[in-house]
């Protein structure tokens, strides 16, 4: 990939990349405050505002340099924090709270489906608009659509891995969440063994024909 081809993927995919992270952990803010932890409401994490949700390492330096060397993109953001002791049912609530980062990456790759029909259908006199646009639509469709089910893989600390110990009896969960401290790696080795891809792949490429089918692309 030469530095041109670089570029126009950096400019294409970075507001999709951007709305992605931070609209999926100010969903989590959102939900865990209606749930009764006002935690990140207080420090100003319910927020469009993407400074305040990224991590420099997670979502600046490891996504670029992994998409300049190998066209991977990997990374996190800083993580909303929840106090659980305000929850009424801990383990439920912080599932609900969990699963509002992912649902929240479902709408916003139903929107981009929307933009990129809008771009297909009602542009077409304006190639100029038409073309960028379609491709930052269809960015935002596949970003969002990875984040989603990345962040459903029942391991810990992914949002999945909240979801399932919240389904869990309290000494259950105490021991899937041992687990912890080992998911970033274990989630490492899926990935640059290409296990990971396995298993994504094949299901974002499910979701993204079912949604391009319903508004007949």
């Amino acid at each position: 990939m030469d530095a041109n081809q670089i570029l126009e993927s950096i400019s294409i995919g970075a507001l999709p990349i951007i709305l992605a992270i931070t609209l999926h952990e100010a969903a989590h803010g959102w939900v865990a405050n209606k749930l009764g932890d006002p935690t990140a409401k207080t420090l100003g994490r319910i927020t469009i505002n993407p400074l305040k949700h990224i991590d420099i390492m997670g979502t600046v330096i490891v996504p670029l340099a992994m998409f300049v060397v190998s066209g991977l993109v990997f990374g996190w953001a800083k993580p909303v924090p929840v106090d659980a002791r305000n929850f009424k049912n801990p383990l439920k609530d912080m599932a609900i709270v969990a699963a509002a980062g992912p649902a929240s990456n479902l709408l916003m790759a139903c929107f981009w489906v929307l933009i990129m029909a809008f771009s297909l259908h009602w542009l077409e006199s304006d190639q100029w608009i038409q073309r960028p646009l379609a491709l930052m639509a269809k960015a935002g469709v596949i970003i969002n659509l990875i984040l989603m089910v990345l962040n459903l893989l029942p391991l810990l600390p992914l949002d999945g891995g909240r979801v399932v110990t919240g389904f869990l009896s309290p000494r259950a969960a105490m021991n899937f969440m041992k687990i912890e401290p080992y998911g970033l790696i274990i989630l490492l080795l899926l990935l640059f063994t290409g296990i990971l891809g396995k298993i994504l792949g094949p299901v974002v490429d499910e979701l993204q024909a079912v949604l391009y089918t319903i508004i007949g692309l």
